[in-house]
């Protein structure tokens, strides 16, 4: 089994999450899951992996005091899959209680220095990705939704945070890279640090649902908190950690170079029903030995649909899974299964995105 690589700008790849255990000090989700009210599917089904300090918003929940949560998106495209599970946790633990916030970071500085996109580009894209979580769920009036390149406290805390670090710290995080990404990297430790500012209600519990691959992030604006700790009370920020989905075609990463293996919230639900039915699967060669040996489930991209995204009964997937690995389901039924729910998921999502486009535009105008 190869070490873990988990690079942010570039190529991550983990065979064994509880590697990251010992390699960077992520901690198991495993034992907090009994204490939250309503554990989501992420949750439950131990998509959320690994966290650093969650139990502060169980604390926070417990006491009734004031926490955050805090993520964002570079707007380079549309809404995939990736996108959908930070936003559906952004939503979550704002949900949990009527005293959290959610910040809700346009990451358009990192969209150009990572991926050349001009910031006067990037803003169509964003109101896009905005009308996207409103419609998964987001409480627009306890949240703060804004760009990164007009947010003047991310600015100045970025640069405030430049003098905590040099370019050797920042290469032994994240390996050579170009400074705008060094410098990115400051703006989003700023970002996660923002909601801990005396305007929004100061030093606080701060939660980063990411995927595993964002962990250098964290590990930065951590060590970031400690050293200007002094200067702004800071509350170490936590994160919860969710496992890396896999493209229709079952590469480790998603490419938006091989669109027919990249399901996105603005697929028609025709085209999302094809590539569902094409997705790669478990099966055995014939049905025969199907029947006699059951599915590789672990090879199926079409169960990960089920059990990350599109079926929220969890004895729908359990019996998905039964019915898999004893060879009582066949592959071509089981895709039709998923695509009837990923269709009926994109039907509605559209619906109530369209209603919202307009609060999109309004909650990003200068």
């Amino acid at each position: 089994m190869t070490k873990p690589v988990v690079d942010p700008f570039g190529t991550t790849l983990i065979e064994d999450y509880s590697k990251l255990f010992d390699l960077f000090g992520i901690e198991p989700t495993e034992p907090l899951i009994p204490r939250f009210p309503k554990p989501n599917r992420y949750l439950r089904r131990r998509i959320d992996f690994g966290h650093r300090d969650l139990q502060k918003i169980l604390e926070a929940l417990e006491e009734g005091s004031d926490y955050a949560v805090m993520s964002g998106i570079k707007p380079t495209g549309e809404f995939h899959l990736g996108s959908k599970m930070t936003a559906e946790e952004i939503v979550y633990f704002q949900s949990l209680s009527r005293r959290a916030r959610a910040f809700y970071c346009i990451a358009d500085v990192e969209a150009y220095a990572d991926n050349g996109i001009p910031m006067d580009k990037s803003v169509g894209i964003a109101v896009d990705n905005v009308a996207d979580i409103l419609a998964l769920g987001l409480d627009s009036d306890r949240a703060h939704i804004y760009k990164q390149s007009t947010e003047s406290r991310v600015s100045n805390l970025a640069f405030i945070f430049s003098r905590g670090v040099t370019r050797a710290t920042l290469e032994a995080i994240y390996g050579e890279k170009p400074f705008g990404l060094y410098l990115s990297a400051l703006v989003q430790a700023a970002d996660i640090l923002m909601p801990e500012l005396s305007e929004f209600g100061g030093p606080k519990a701060v939660i980063v649902p990411v995927g595993a691959d964002q962990d250098p992030h964290i590990r930065l604006t951590r060590d970031l908190a400690r050293r200007f700790q002094e200067q702004f009370k800071f509350v170490l920020p936590g994160a919860v950690y969710h496992k890396l989905i896999r493209s229709l075609s079952g590469e480790v990463k998603m490419s938006k170079r091989d669109p027919m293996s990249l399901l996105t919230l603005n697929d028609p639900p025709e085209l999302a029903e094809k590539k569902v039915l094409s997705c790669l699967t478990g099966g055995r060669s014939t049905a025969e030995e199907q029947r006699r040996l059951g599915g590789e489930i672990q090879k199926c991209v079409n169960y990960e649909l089920a059990l990350f995204h599109f079926i929220e009964d969890d004895r729908v997937v359990e019996k998905v899974y039964r019915e898999c690995v004893t060879g009582a389901r066949l592959c071509g039924e089981c895709k039709a299964e998923v695509a009837g729910y990923v269709v009926r998921f994109l039907e509605a999502h559209q619906a109530r995105k369209r209603s919202l486009r307009d609060v999109a535009v309004r909650l990003l105008a200068p």
